[in-house]
């Protein structure tokens, strides 16, 4: 049995939530990795992101986004409102705060003190719901999907833009 591992990059732009079509990498990786038969997860190590599959939608709102993701989004906003202020959710406490005061890279976190910036309680949610990562067939050394069966990539985290890493590990013969 062979493991092969690739990190890919991706850029939110942390205005709205960032989705990004990510199934032309998880195709190449698969390629490049010679396995026929076996699976392929696709993992995002950050607690504000997701990895989901959906259908390919060929319609688009004005942001971007296609239509179901535009419904995702609708749909999410229903049950987890937007984090738009310090006593809308628990998330983040005094404690919380007291620690990322501590990081070395705290401005970065916290620009010129501004708690606010940490206010993302709703992309913590948002992800756990969707899950961080999905398993696909590999079959025949591709991608065991159907057509219009797409994989895609989104950060919830409207704070600000960021590169982001997703990890996709092939695993088989």
């Amino acid at each position: 049995m062979a493991v092969y591992k690739e990190t890919i990059k991706v850029e939110s732009h942390g205005k709205t939530p960032t989705y990004i079509n990510i199934t032309p990498e998880v195709k190449r990786v698969i390629e490049e990795s010679g396995i026929q038969n076996g699976i392929c997860t696709v993992i995002s190590p950050h607690t504000t992101c997701s990895v989901f599959f959906e259908e390919f939608v060929h319609d688009y709102n004005e942001d971007g986004d296609e239509f179901l993701q535009e419904d995702l989004n609708n749909a999410l906003a229903k049950i987890i409102p937007d984090h738009i202020s310090g006593d809308q959710y628990n998330y983040p406490g005094e404690e919380h705060y007291k620690e990322v005061e501590t990081w070395p890279d705290v401005d970065f976190w916290l620009p010129g003190g501004d708690r606010t910036a940490l206010f993302n309680g709703d992309a913590h949610l948002r992800s756990t719901i969707l899950g961080s990562s999905e398993v696909f067939d590999v079959e025949d050394g591709k991608l065991g999907v159907g057509v219009t069966g797409y994989v895609y990539f989104v950060d919830f985290d409207r704070t600000r833009p960021r590169e982001r890493k997703c990890k996709i590990v092939v695993i088989g013969e």
